[in-house]
């Protein structure tokens, strides 16, 4: 049977989260995990967390067995390390010949697009920490569809 086009381009999705999560998370200082802008807002740890949660999410949704949780966040390269783990699992789960209990749509337009938005506070929270993350012309980057792991390509084109 072919591939489903929406679960391929989906799976696409998954690893470019991974690849501009990445760049938010490679070289951040020590003290970025607690950097704090205000009293009420999130800590990088904690929007990471939030991340896997979310990952954990779409994947249960995926299998139809939806469950969320509150996590707390773990040490900072503890908390990386279970965004790429999370990643990995969804993407395997994608990859798989499983079915899925929910349309691939609906699967991005809630976990994955809430990601990626946090992604980009990620980013914006490095700036204002002192250490911002270089733009990027994302539409040259070598995002390949299953690489969802830390290791990513270095960017083609960056620019202040």
């Amino acid at each position: 049977m072919p591939a489903d086009p929406k679960r391929e381009f989906f799976r696409h999705t998954v690893a470019t989260l991974a690849y501009r999560c990445a760049k938010t998370l490679r070289d951040a200082p020590e003290t970025f995990a607690d950097f704090r802008i205000a009293e009420k807002t999130r800590t990088p740890a904690q929007l990471l967390a939030h991340i896997g949660d979310l990952l954990d999410w779409v994947l249960s949704q995926a299998k139809g067995n939806e469950e969320w949780h509150n996590s707390k966040p773990l040490p900072w390269d503890q908390e990386v390390a279970r965004f790429f783990t999370a990643l990995e699992a969804l993407d395997a789960y994608l990859a798989s010949d499983a079915p899925m209990a929910a349309p691939a749509e609906k699967l991005f337009q809630g976990a994955v697009a809430d990601a990626l938005t946090h992604t980009g506070q990620l980013a914006m929270l490095r700036r204002l920490a002192g250490s911002p993350v270089k733009g990027e012309n994302y539409h040259r980057a070598h995002i390949t569809t299953g690489r969802v792991g830390p290791d990513q390509p270095a960017p083609v084109r960056e620019f202040d």
